[in-house]
C-alpha cells in the first residue's frame, strides 16, 4: 500500500545517492549488510535501555539504507537473486531485533509486562506477514497487498517509540496494540489473497 504510493517519490530521492555509490565502487549487498547490522545494534541497545526518544532517529537512519541498496541495484541495470535473498532476510533481522528490543524494554525497565505482549505478537505476526507472501510466491502464487506491509509496520512503530520517548501518554500502547491487530488481519488477509490465487491457478477458465 504504502510502499507501492511513495516509491515514486521515494526513488527521486534515493536514486542519486545510489547511483553515486555505484561509481565509487560500493556494493549494494555491502550497504544492506550495514543497514542490518546498524539497526539492529541500535535497536538493541537503544531501546532495552529506555532511550525512546534517540533510538528510533537512529534506527531510522540504518533503515533508510534499505531504500539506497534497492537504487543502486537500479543504477547497476538490476539486481542479482543473491541480493534479493539477502535484502529479504536482512529486513527480517532488522525487524525482528526492532520489536524484540521494545519488548525486552517492556518486559524490563519499562514495566510494561501487557505491553510486551503486544510487542511479541508483532515480531511474530510481522515475519509471518512476510513469510506468506514468500512462500506463496515460491509456489507461483501471488500474496500481494495486504493492510500493513514493513513500510506501515516502521512507521507506526518508530512514531509510536518516539512520541512516547518524549513523554506522549498511551503513543506506545496505541502503536503496538494497533499494529497487532493490524498485523494479525493482514496475515489472515493474505491467506485469503494466496488462496484465491491458488483458486485461479487451478480454473484453466479464469
Amino acid at each position: 500500500m504504502l510502499n507501492v504510493r511513495a516509491r515514486v517519490h521515494v526513488n527521486r530521492v534515493t536514486d542519486p545517492i545510489g547511483r553515486a555509490l555505484v561509481q565509487r565502487g560500493v556494493a549494494p549487498d555491502v550497504v544492506t549488510v550495514i543497514g542490518t547490522v546498524g539497526a539492529s545494534a541500535a535497536a538493541l541497545w537503544f531501546l532495552p535501555r529506555g532511550q525512546l526518544a534517540i533510538g528510533p532517529w537512529v534506527i531510522t537512519f540504518f533503515v533508510l539504507l534499505d531504500l539506497v541498496d534497492g537504487a543502486m541495484a537500479r543504477a547497476r541495470g538490476a539486481g542479482t537473486p543473491f541480493g534479493a535473498v539477502l535484502d529479504s532476510v536482512c529486513d527480517r533481522i532488522a525487524d525482528g531485533a526492532l520489536f524484540a528490543g521494545l519488548a525486552w524494554w517492556c518486559l524490563g525497565v519499562g514495566d510494561e509486562r501487557v505491553l510486551g505482549v503486544a510487542a511479541l505478537i508483532c515480531l511474530v505476526s510481522g515475519q509471518l506477514v512476510s513469510y506468506v507472501k514468500a512462500r506463496a510466491e515460491g509456489m507461483g502464487l501471488s500474496a500481494d497487498g495486504g493492510l500493513v506491509e514493513r513500510a506501515e509496520r516502521l512507521i507506526v512503530v518508530l512514531l509510536g517509540t518516539f512520541l512516547h520517548g518524549v513523554g506522549v501518554p498511551y503513543a506506545l500502547h496505541v502503536a503496538l496494540w494497533g499494529l497487532a491487530a493490524a498485523s494479525v488481519f493482514t496475515v489472515f488477509q493474505r491467506l485469503v489473497l494466496v488462496y484465491r490465487s491458488a483458486q485461479r491457478a487451478g480454473d484453466p477458465e479464469r
